[in-house]
Protein backbone atom coordinates (compact mmCIF):
# COMPACT_ATOMS: atom_id res chain seq x y z
CA UNK A 1 0.00 0.00 0.00
CA UNK A 2 1.00 3.78 -0.75
CA UNK A 3 2.40 5.03 2.64
CA UNK A 4 0.28 7.59 4.23
CA UNK A 5 1.13 10.59 6.50
CA UNK A 6 2.60 9.54 9.74
CA UNK A 7 -0.08 10.15 12.67
CA UNK A 8 2.43 8.10 15.50
CA UNK A 9 5.58 8.64 15.20
CA UNK A 10 7.90 6.29 17.99
CA UNK A 11 11.67 7.69 18.23
CA UNK A 12 14.34 5.75 20.00
CA UNK A 13 11.79 4.83 22.90
CA UNK A 14 13.47 2.50 25.53
CA UNK A 15 11.67 1.98 29.19
CA UNK A 16 13.87 1.21 32.09
CA UNK A 17 12.10 0.52 34.68
CA UNK A 18 13.22 0.65 38.25
CA UNK A 19 12.33 -1.11 42.04
CA UNK A 20 14.80 0.45 44.33
CA UNK A 21 18.50 -0.33 43.10
CA UNK A 22 17.39 -2.93 40.83
CA UNK A 23 16.69 -1.93 37.20
CA UNK A 24 14.88 -3.83 34.72
CA UNK A 25 15.25 -2.83 31.07
CA UNK A 26 11.58 -3.56 29.27
CA UNK A 27 12.28 -2.05 26.20
CA UNK A 28 15.60 -0.73 24.13
CA UNK A 29 15.64 2.27 21.87
CA UNK A 30 13.00 1.20 19.23
CA UNK A 31 11.60 3.47 16.08
CA UNK A 32 8.51 3.15 13.98
CA UNK A 33 5.86 5.26 12.63
CA UNK A 34 1.96 4.55 11.98
CA UNK A 35 0.33 6.09 9.28
CA UNK A 36 -3.18 8.09 9.34
CA UNK A 37 -5.50 5.25 9.20
CA UNK A 38 -3.12 2.48 9.09
CA UNK A 39 -3.84 -0.61 10.93
CA UNK A 40 -0.55 -1.62 13.05
CA UNK A 41 0.30 -4.76 14.99
CA UNK A 42 2.94 -5.52 17.44
CA UNK A 43 4.21 -9.08 18.22
CA UNK A 44 6.87 -10.81 20.06
CA UNK A 45 7.59 -12.74 22.76
CA UNK A 46 6.17 -12.59 26.34
CA UNK A 47 7.88 -9.95 27.94
CA UNK A 48 9.12 -8.29 25.25
CA UNK A 49 7.50 -4.79 25.97
CA UNK A 50 4.73 -4.67 23.80
CA UNK A 51 2.25 -3.33 25.83
CA UNK A 52 5.09 -1.26 27.80
CA UNK A 53 4.98 0.50 23.71
CA UNK A 54 1.44 0.84 23.56
CA UNK A 55 1.28 2.55 27.36
CA UNK A 56 3.71 4.85 26.21
CA UNK A 57 1.86 5.96 22.81
CA UNK A 58 -1.11 6.38 24.83
CA UNK A 59 1.02 8.56 27.94
CA UNK A 60 0.06 6.43 30.56
CA UNK A 61 3.48 6.12 30.98
CA UNK A 62 6.85 8.32 30.43
CA UNK A 63 9.78 6.61 28.12
CA UNK A 64 13.13 6.75 29.53
CA UNK A 65 14.43 8.19 26.83
CA UNK A 66 13.06 9.01 23.59
CA UNK A 67 10.16 10.72 22.23
CA UNK A 68 6.35 9.40 21.24
CA UNK A 69 4.61 12.10 18.56
CA UNK A 70 0.90 11.99 18.20
CA UNK A 71 0.20 14.57 15.33
CA UNK A 72 3.52 16.29 15.32
CA UNK A 73 3.37 16.78 19.01
CA UNK A 74 5.21 15.19 21.69
CA UNK A 75 2.81 12.89 23.98
CA UNK A 76 2.84 13.95 27.46
CA UNK A 77 -0.32 12.74 29.65
CA UNK A 78 -3.12 11.16 27.55
CA UNK A 79 -4.08 12.50 24.59
CA UNK A 80 -7.77 13.19 24.30
CA UNK A 81 -8.67 11.80 21.12
CA UNK A 82 -7.11 8.64 21.74
CA UNK A 83 -9.34 4.99 22.90
CA UNK A 84 -7.81 2.47 24.33
CA UNK A 85 -9.24 -1.42 24.30
CA UNK A 86 -7.67 -3.51 27.42
CA UNK A 87 -6.66 -6.83 27.73
CA UNK A 88 -9.51 -7.76 30.56
CA UNK A 89 -12.77 -7.17 29.31
CA UNK A 90 -13.45 -3.78 31.67
CA UNK A 91 -17.30 -3.50 31.72
CA UNK A 92 -19.12 -2.56 34.52
CA UNK A 93 -21.20 -5.13 36.00
CA UNK A 94 -23.59 -3.26 37.70
CA UNK A 95 -24.26 -1.49 34.58
CA UNK A 96 -26.14 -3.11 31.63
CA UNK A 97 -25.25 -3.52 27.80
CA UNK A 98 -26.65 -0.18 26.93
CA UNK A 99 -25.28 1.59 30.04
CA UNK A 100 -21.79 0.19 29.55
CA UNK A 101 -21.78 1.34 25.91
CA UNK A 102 -22.94 4.96 26.68
CA UNK A 103 -20.80 5.58 29.52
CA UNK A 104 -18.04 7.40 27.83
CA UNK A 105 -21.19 9.38 25.79
CA UNK A 106 -22.47 10.18 29.64
CA UNK A 107 -18.76 11.27 30.60
CA UNK A 108 -18.80 13.76 28.02
CA UNK A 109 -22.62 15.37 28.96
CA UNK A 110 -23.73 14.25 25.69
CA UNK A 111 -27.68 14.40 25.84
CA UNK A 112 -30.08 11.26 27.31
CA UNK A 113 -31.40 11.37 23.58
CA UNK A 114 -28.56 11.74 21.53
CA UNK A 115 -26.85 8.67 23.76
CA UNK A 116 -29.51 6.84 23.34
CA UNK A 117 -29.40 7.13 19.65
CA UNK A 118 -25.86 6.41 19.54
CA UNK A 119 -25.69 3.20 21.70
CA UNK A 120 -28.35 1.97 19.46
CA UNK A 121 -26.50 2.32 16.60
CA UNK A 122 -23.82 0.94 18.15
CA UNK A 123 -25.65 -2.45 19.45
CA UNK A 124 -27.38 -3.03 16.05
CA UNK A 125 -23.93 -2.59 14.46
CA UNK A 126 -22.79 -4.91 16.38
CA UNK A 127 -25.38 -7.84 16.67
CA UNK A 128 -25.87 -7.38 20.47
CA UNK A 129 -30.07 -6.76 19.64
CA UNK A 130 -32.14 -7.59 22.71
CA UNK A 131 -29.29 -7.18 25.07
CA UNK A 132 -29.50 -3.83 25.66
CA UNK A 133 -30.58 -4.31 29.31
CA UNK A 134 -28.80 -7.42 30.10
CA UNK A 135 -25.78 -7.30 32.87
CA UNK A 136 -22.37 -8.64 31.93
CA UNK A 137 -22.86 -11.50 33.92
CA UNK A 138 -25.29 -13.13 31.83
CA UNK A 139 -23.09 -12.45 28.72
CA UNK A 140 -20.56 -14.70 26.68
CA UNK A 141 -16.62 -13.40 27.04
CA UNK A 142 -17.10 -12.76 23.44
CA UNK A 143 -20.40 -10.36 23.95
CA UNK A 144 -18.59 -8.58 27.18
CA UNK A 145 -15.49 -7.82 24.36
CA UNK A 146 -17.58 -6.46 22.33
CA UNK A 147 -19.46 -4.00 24.78
CA UNK A 148 -15.86 -3.12 25.47
CA UNK A 149 -14.90 -2.32 22.43
CA UNK A 150 -18.27 -0.15 21.71
CA UNK A 151 -17.76 1.46 24.57
CA UNK A 152 -14.35 2.81 23.25
CA UNK A 153 -15.99 3.34 20.06
CA UNK A 154 -18.99 4.82 20.59
CA UNK A 155 -17.07 8.43 21.35
CA UNK A 156 -15.41 8.22 18.10
CA UNK A 157 -11.46 7.85 18.69
CA UNK A 158 -9.40 9.16 15.78
CA UNK A 159 -6.23 6.46 17.61
CA UNK A 160 -7.41 3.13 18.59
CA UNK A 161 -4.95 1.19 20.75
CA UNK A 162 -5.96 -2.49 21.48
CA UNK A 163 -3.87 -4.45 24.09
CA UNK A 164 -4.49 -7.88 23.43
CA UNK A 165 -8.35 -7.50 23.26
CA UNK A 166 -9.13 -10.98 22.23
CA UNK A 167 -6.59 -13.03 23.78
CA UNK A 168 -8.72 -14.88 26.18
CA UNK A 169 -10.93 -15.96 24.18
CA UNK A 170 -11.62 -19.22 22.22
CA UNK A 171 -10.39 -19.71 18.56
CA UNK A 172 -14.08 -19.10 16.85
CA UNK A 173 -14.87 -16.10 19.04
CA UNK A 174 -11.65 -14.71 18.56
CA UNK A 175 -12.24 -14.96 14.58
CA UNK A 176 -15.97 -13.58 14.58
CA UNK A 177 -14.38 -10.65 16.55
CA UNK A 178 -11.78 -9.96 13.99
CA UNK A 179 -14.59 -9.63 11.18
CA UNK A 180 -16.66 -7.22 13.24
CA UNK A 181 -13.20 -5.11 14.08
CA UNK A 182 -12.32 -4.98 10.37
CA UNK A 183 -15.91 -3.94 9.62
CA UNK A 184 -15.61 -1.36 12.25
CA UNK A 185 -12.59 -0.42 10.91
CA UNK A 186 -13.05 -0.12 7.39
CA UNK A 187 -16.31 1.82 7.97
CA UNK A 188 -14.54 4.36 10.38
CA UNK A 189 -10.87 4.67 9.33
CA UNK A 190 -8.97 5.05 13.02
CA UNK A 191 -5.40 4.92 13.23
CA UNK A 192 -5.11 1.52 15.12
CA UNK A 193 -2.21 -0.34 17.17
CA UNK A 194 -2.72 -3.95 18.08
CA UNK A 195 -0.77 -5.75 20.21
CA UNK A 196 -0.85 -9.43 20.00
CA UNK A 197 1.30 -12.58 20.63
CA UNK A 198 -0.97 -14.19 17.85
CA UNK A 199 0.86 -13.99 14.77
CA UNK A 200 -2.25 -14.77 12.70
CA UNK A 201 -4.18 -12.62 14.50
CA UNK A 202 -1.73 -10.15 13.11
CA UNK A 203 -1.88 -10.67 9.77
CA UNK A 204 -5.80 -10.97 9.34
CA UNK A 205 -6.08 -7.53 11.02
CA UNK A 206 -2.71 -5.29 10.02
CA UNK A 207 -1.58 -3.13 7.51
CA UNK A 208 2.09 -3.51 8.98
CA UNK A 209 3.66 -5.64 11.53
CA UNK A 210 6.22 -4.96 13.94
CA UNK A 211 8.20 -7.61 14.78
CA UNK A 212 9.72 -7.62 18.73
CA UNK A 213 12.83 -9.34 19.95
CA UNK A 214 12.96 -10.77 23.81
CA UNK A 215 13.51 -8.65 26.32
CA UNK A 216 14.59 -5.79 26.00
CA UNK A 217 12.56 -5.29 23.21
CA UNK A 218 14.15 -4.06 19.89
CA UNK A 219 12.16 -4.03 16.52
CA UNK A 220 13.56 -6.94 14.47
CA UNK A 221 11.37 -6.49 11.25
CA UNK A 222 8.63 -4.57 9.99
CA UNK A 223 6.12 -6.40 7.82
CA UNK A 224 3.79 -4.77 5.38
CA UNK A 225 1.18 -7.58 4.77
CA UNK A 226 -0.47 -7.59 0.94
CA UNK A 227 -2.82 -9.32 1.77
CA UNK A 228 -6.05 -7.51 0.02
CA UNK A 229 -8.39 -5.40 1.70
CA UNK A 230 -11.15 -6.19 2.57
CA UNK A 231 -10.61 -9.40 4.15
CA UNK A 232 -12.96 -12.38 4.83
CA UNK A 233 -11.35 -13.76 8.13
CA UNK A 234 -12.75 -17.29 7.60
CA UNK A 235 -11.17 -17.43 3.77
CA UNK A 236 -8.26 -15.95 4.38
CA UNK A 237 -6.31 -19.08 6.22
CA UNK A 238 -7.33 -21.06 3.41
CA UNK A 239 -5.51 -18.46 0.97
CA UNK A 240 -1.91 -19.69 -0.31
CA UNK A 241 -0.88 -15.69 0.27
CA UNK A 242 -2.02 -16.29 3.58
CA UNK A 243 0.73 -19.00 4.36
CA UNK A 244 3.42 -16.93 2.60
CA UNK A 245 2.86 -14.08 4.62
CA UNK A 246 2.95 -16.52 8.17
CA UNK A 247 6.12 -17.81 6.84
CA UNK A 248 7.78 -14.36 5.98
CA UNK A 249 7.18 -13.38 9.43
CA UNK A 250 7.70 -16.64 11.26
CA UNK A 251 11.15 -17.00 9.95
CA UNK A 252 12.35 -13.62 12.26
CA UNK A 253 9.43 -14.36 14.79
CA UNK A 254 10.52 -18.15 15.94
CA UNK A 255 14.11 -17.41 16.06
CA UNK A 256 13.12 -15.28 19.09
CA UNK A 257 10.73 -17.68 20.53
CA UNK A 258 13.64 -20.36 20.29
CA UNK A 259 15.94 -18.38 21.80
CA UNK A 260 13.95 -18.41 24.77
CA UNK A 261 13.55 -22.15 24.66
Amino acid sequence: MGRRRPRIVVREVAKVFRDGAREVAAVAPVSFDVGDGEFVAIVGPSGCGKSTILNMIAGLIAPTTGTVEIDGGTVRGVPPHVGYVFQKDTVFPWRTVARNIGLGLEYRGVSAAERARRVEVAIRMAGLDGFEDAFPATLSGGMRQRVALLRTLIVEPQILLMDEPFGALDTHTKINLHGELLALWEAQQQTVVFVTHDLSEAITLADRIVVMSRRPGRVRMIHEVKLPRPRNVIELREAPEYAREYGDVWHVLGQEFAARA
